[in-house]
């Protein structure tokens, strides 16, 4: 049975009417994907470093030649239930490579908790989460964490979160590829196409 069938995902107009009207009034959400321009020069990401939820070293190039899909996550927001599907990639494609990579923020009307404690305990009582998980982390603005300047250099303004959930799918080469609005959830045709492309 396809992967899509066999999840219950949350109705969209539900999920949707938990959000902050900030996420719409912040920048149009059409759910198409937005794709790196083939002629673009991206350097890879395995340069760059996070700290993980444990407090440990998360040097990227440690998923070097494997796909990773960028996921900033929250706590306390409408699409929080997110983190079942990306749990659900994580458990259906990580033994042939993806790397699904939370990446904890309070940028969007503050729905993420101030304790990386307590965003663990969250995420694995909750949802069961065991893709790795970084500290919580700006992804806009001036001191967003540098992946996102980088993801933004590949694809441009489609890159940039405008709300929690936002995905960026990297090549096992390292290079930003494919963007996907929050709105498009995790298991989207269209997402495990392009993940599926990459393994």
């Amino acid at each position: 049975m396809p992967l899509s069938q066999r999840l219950i995902l949350p109705s969209l107009a539900l999920v949707m009417s938990a959000c902050s009207n900030a996420q719409d009034n912040a920048s149009p959400q059409t759910g198409e994907p937005a794709t790196m321009n083939s002629a673009a020069d991206v350097t890879p990401v395995y340069d760059l470093e996070f700290t993980s939820l444990e407090n440990a070293p998360m040097p990227l190039s440690q998923y070097e030649g494997k796909p990773i899909l960028l996921v900033n996550t929250a706590s306390k927001c409408g699409l929080t239930p997110q983190y079942e599907g990306l749990q659900q990639l994580h458990e259906t494609y990580g033994e042939q490579g993806l790397v699904v990579l939370g990446v904890p923020s309070d940028n969007f009307a503050g729905q993420e908790f101030g304790e990386d404690a307590k965003i663990k305990e969250f995420c694995e009582i909750r949802y069961g989460v065991t893709f790795p998980l970084t500290t919580r982390s700006d992804v806009i603005g001036e001191e967003r964490h540098p992946l996102f300047a980088r993801t933004e250099e590949a694809l441009g303004e489609a890159a940039v979160p405008q709300w929690n959930f936002h995905k960026v799918l990297i090549d096992a080469e390292g290079r930003p590829v494919q963007a996907f609005t929050s709105r498009t959830d995790p298991t989207d045709p269209a997402v495990i196409a392009a993940i599926e492309a990459l393994l």
